[in-house]
């Protein structure tokens, strides 16, 4: 027995992008939703995170457009004090709990089956029931989870384990009993310089840790992603004059450390990944007293007293605890365009601020009639991964914003919401120092973004 649920929309995933699609969707356009997720509630990944985790940008670049996360305040005491506040995990999970309870299923054109797996073409099932479900043909599908990130706490280590090897996932550090000789962190990416930052606040020595980094990372400094348009579209301006001068990726990135842009732990080794989150200055403090790392290439297998990577062994104490921080994180999958006939696929838009994009897909597509059209004002723009691709990444982020602000009726709602971290709210217009980045900007972007795209290798 199939039961049928009405509704003009199916929305698989009530994660960031399935949850910011449909705030948006239901502010402009008087339609039903059905809201389906895996998962008992709205949040996506982050009811499966490590419970230290933070945002790694500001809280206002994250949620939905309707409902601000946290109280838009500047941090006043601490390491980031004059920075913008970032939420916790726990104060994430509330708040998508809240917008789903209190906005999403209290506007009467909600529906939300948790606990629900998608089976396609419609069709869906309950994982604790058995019951399935299905919608009708005038249903327009909405895929939120193309780009669904992969974490450790729900993705096996990548290589193989010999029994007697204590390997856990970054989520269990804090469920610890008793404290080995020496933790082993592997992976180069946020939540590895989490856990590390996690450990040596929490007293370990920076001795007893051994860093496995497969790749160096680039990351980008907090302090100059913030939602302030000065700051931001400065940072851009900036970004943008040193692509100018740039002779390869390497160089441009280079040129944005030197410019206060880009942090690299290690000024001794170019890296090679791009993926890119912010990090603070603090934090990069303290990621520098770990000496102990291991560059040989990924881990093909651990035993009770070493390490087998690709380019050589490394040693481990018996006791060893590793952490597993190794997950892809990030999917990096094609792109496709957002409005197709058999579903909309929901990816980044504006470079790097998926929240955004999902919400300016919601807006769009409650807007506009025809779907070339839309697609015309929102193509969709990737994640990075290695200088080229951030390369790559930039480009097709500011096309994509050019495109979407050259109507009139999107850079109006556009500006007036706090997830645009190009947005200019009214009482900074005009300010001398917005109006300074805006003429560096403007003075840098055709030639700016013509060289990045060499630098990316694109035609």
């Amino acid at each position: 027995m199939v039961e049928v649920v009405e509704a003009d929309y199916l929305v698989v995933g009530a994660g960031a992008a399935g949850m910011a699609f449909t705030d948006a969707l239901i502010d402009h356009a008087d339609v039903t939703v059905a809201l389906v997720d895996r998962r008992h509630g709205a949040g996506g990944h982050w009811l499966d995170a490590y419970p230290f985790v933070r945002l790694h940008q500001a809280s206002a670049f994250y949620g939905v457009a309707s409902t601000l996360l946290g109280g838009g305040q500047v941090q006043q005491v601490g390491p980031e004090a004059g920075l913008h506040e970032r939420a916790t995990a726990p104060e994430i999970c509330a708040y998508y709990a809240r917008v789903l309870s209190e906005r999403l299923l209290a506007s009467g054109r909600v529906a939300f089956h948790p606990g629900c797996s998608y089976l396609g073409a419609g069709l869906f099932v309950s994982r604790i029931s058995g019951r399935r479900y299905e919608v009708s043909d005038r249903t327009r599908i909405v895929d939120a989870r193309y780009l669904s990130p992969q974490i450790p706490s729900g993705t096996p280590a990548p290589f193989g384990v010999v029994d007697g090897v204590d390997v856990i996932p970054v989520n269990d550090l804090v469920r610890l009993e008793a404290s080995p000789s020496q933790y082993v962190v592997i992976g180069a990416g946020k939540t590895a310089t989490d856990a590390c930052i996690w450990l040596l606040g929490n007293g370990v020595d920076p001795d007893a840790i051994r860093w496995v980094r497969p790749r160096e990372p680039w990351m980008l400094n907090r302090a100059v992603v913030q939602p302030d348009p000065a700051v931001f579209i400065g940072m851009a301006a900036d970004t943008l004059g040193a692509a100018t001068r740039s002779v390869s990726a390497d160089d441009l990135f280079l040129r944005l450390e030197e410019a206060g842009i880009m942090l690299r732990i290690d000024r001794s080794v170019t890296p090679a990944m791009a993926k890119a989150p912010t990090l603070a200055e603090w934090e990069l403090d303290r990621l520098r007293t770990l000496e102990n790392v291991v560059r040989l290439g990924h881990i093909r297998h651990v035993e009770p007293t070493r390490l087998v990577l690709d380019e050589g062994d490394a040693p481990i104490a018996r006791d060893a605890v590793l952490v597993h921080c190794a997950a892809p994180g990030l999917r990096y999958r094609p792109l496709v365009p957002i409005w197709a006939s058999e579903a909309i696929t929901l990816q980044p838009i504006r470079s790097g601020f998926p929240c955004f994009g999902a919400a300016l897909a919601g807006f769009v597509e409650a807007t506009f009639d025809e779907d070339e059209e839309k697609n015309r004002l929102c193509p969709p723009s990737p994640y990075s991964n290695t200088p080229p691709g951030w390369a790559r990444m930039q480009v097709l982020g500011a096309r994509s914003a050019m495109s979407f602000g050259s109507n009139a009726d999107i850079k109006a709602w556009a500006n007036g919401v706090a997830l645009n971290p190009a947005r200019i709210p009214p009482q900074l217009a005009g300010s001398p120092q917005l109006t300074a980045a805006m003429e560096r900007f403007r003075g840098n972007l055709d030639r700016g973004l013509a060289r990045m795209a060499e630098l990316a290798g694109m035609s």
